[in-house]
């Protein structure tokens, strides 16, 4: 089990622009920030506490891969509509996933590419028998 992880940016405010549009609308918001006046170095994101941090400490641009969970159709929805409005780049529209491409029953995603190249993704997955 995760407790966190994050990713190395080129540019922290650049991206805390992107997330805090993308990841706000999965109810995510800005927990812990480096320094903590500024966040220059790294932010990190969460409810209660950070699960996903950006920084400017690890390496960047190196094509990482993150699903974030969402709880409906609709919240998958709106992170593409912000991701995408807060300078994201469309990297597969809100859909079912086809099972014949290796997804489960019910797999609804969205994926933007973030600042950096990264592969940022919403999940919802519908339960069986629904």
């Amino acid at each position: 089990m995760l407790d966190h992880t994050g990713i190395g940016v080129a540019d922290v405010a650049r991206s805390a622009r992107f997330y805090d549009a993308a990841l706000g609308a999965l109810g995510l918001r800005r927990a812990m920030q480096l320094p903590e006046d500024t966040g220059a170095d790294g932010i990190g994101y969460g409810r209660e506490y950070p699960i996903f941090w950006i920084d400017r400490f690890h390496p960047h641009s190196v094509k990482q891969h993150t699903a974030f969970a969402a709880t409906s159709r609709a919240q998958v929805d709106a992170f593409h509509v912000a991701a995408v409005a807060a300078g994201g780049t469309d990297n597969g529209a809100p859909g079912l996933r086809p099972t014949g491409a290796g997804y489960p029953q019910g797999y609804y995603a969205a994926f933007v590419l973030d600042p950096d190249g990264n592969n940022i993704e919403a999940v919802f997955r519908q339960p069986s028998g629904t």
